[in-house]
């Protein structure tokens, strides 16, 4: 019987903090849903995998698949757009996923839980395959009370007959397709879980043992412990700098490419691609920091297909190979050499610009200019150049 995971990754992570939502964050050097990815990817009983994700995050996204092992990206399903909510997002995924097998295991997880074990995923498939629909739960070891509306406790619950409930959450597809239809068709909205959704649906729902590993990182907090927890299995990071260093001539033309901004000028560049020195420079400061080569070796100018390409093409290839190495890129610095033109009223745009490219937050970017005080090239107007430096982290190697 077919298995097929869903990885719910549409959210915003607003309690988790500013930046990056948090389930594309790192955690020694991968992100969160790379991590996930990973281990459901890698179990043997999962056969697809299909991530609704939120429309804005495609480039999120395909970042933290490059982290996997290529064989394991086959099993991974075109993502679907997510929605305003986990059950919309659910319901989009379930509507996503190829015809097939309505008695076939679905297996619904949250992105933000990146411990999950593969003991765990095997129970619940188990567990869904004989029961048709099973979610993992905890045994709640606090007191836990009921209070009213003023505070005051009106019950004290039997905690021998409660569980805090966990993903994956583990259904026959039919069935699962047939609640989310109906709830939608019904404005019934207010499901936080699947297992919920089944049991108004009229199912039988059982539990089974979960895991007090496979948490779910909501606050900053929850990644300070994750960021620990990674370090005490031994994936400390190292820090690794490079940089790099482009330049270009003037010529004929209206504008130049800087920091992936198409800029007004009474001048253009020469160059075989868009020319944008920013990107250039920062595209060689990523290779080098992971001894990769440099931009000539990825994007020969011998190769026509690179003749007037977007140099966001190369810093992207170039954030992607970090992050296929298990590396997370923690700053970029640039500083743009020229007389004109002048780079204030743009800095915001091409931080913004080059973060989003890059996969960082922006907060994680500095645009600087200076001229030469007219000497040499840059100081004759003659062209323009850029360095740039890029702090990334690694996972030591033994």
């Amino acid at each position: 019987m077919e298995t097929i995971a869903i990885i719910v990754a549409a959210g915003r992570g607003s309690r988790a903090g500013e930046g990056l939502p948090k389930q594309y964050r790192a955690l020694a050097g991968r992100t969160v849903l790379g991590r996930t990815l990973q281990a459901f990817a890698s179990h043997p009983g999962v056969g697809r995998i299909l991530c609704a994700i939120h429309p804005d995050d495609r480039a999120l996204y395909e970042s933290s698949v490059a982290e996997l092992d290529p064989a394991l990206r086959r099993k991974l399903l075109a993502p679907a757009a997510g929605g305003a909510t986990r059950q919309i997002s659910v319901r989009q995924a379930l509507a996503a996923l190829p015809p097939g097998d309505g008695d076939a295991i679905v297996l619904v997880h949250d992105a933000a839980r990146p411990f999950v074990e593969p003991g765990l995923i095997e129970r619940a498939i188990e567990a869904g395959v004989a029961h048709g629909a099973a979610i993992p739960g905890l045994a709640v070891t606090d007191t836990v009370k009921r209070v009213g509306p003023d505070g005051a406790v009106c019950e004290t619950l039997d905690r021998a007959a409660l569980r805090s409930v966990q993903t994956p959450q583990a259904f026959r597809r039919g069935p699962l397709a047939a609640a989310h239809a109906r709830a939608a068709a019904e404005g019934e909205d207010a499901f936080t879980d699947d297992g919920q959704l089944m049991e108004w649906a009229g199912a039988t729902v059982y539990v089974v043992d979960g895991d007090s590993a496979n948490v779910k990182l909501t606050s900053a907090r929850d990644f300070e412990e994750a960021e620990r927890r990674l370090a005490g299995r031994g994936e400390s990071m190292i820090t690794r700098v490079g940089t790099g260093f482009d330049v270009h001539t003037f010529t004929e033309g209206d504008h130049i490419w800087l920091g992936g901004l198409r800029i007004p000028h009474t001048k253009g560049v020469l160059a075989h691609s868009d020319g944008d020195v920013v990107l250039h420079a920062l595209t060689d400061a990523l290779l080098g920091a992971i001894a990769c080569g440099d931009i000539g070796t990825h994007f020969p100018p011998s190769d026509p297909q690179w003749k007037g390409a977007s140099s966001d093409r190369f810093l992207d290839h170039a954030a992607k190979e970090v992050r296929s190495r298990g590396g997370r890129i923690d700053h970029l610095d640039v500083t743009v050499l020229c007389e004109r033109p002048r780079i204030g009223q743009h800095r915001e745009a091409m931080r913004e610009r080059i973060a989003a490219i890059a996969g960082v937050p922006v907060e994680n970017v500095s645009i600087k200019a200076t001229t030469t005080e007219k000497m040499g090239f840059t100081g004759r107007e003659e062209g323009l150049a850029a360095q740039a430096a890029a702090t990334i982290r690694m996972p030591e190697r033994a």
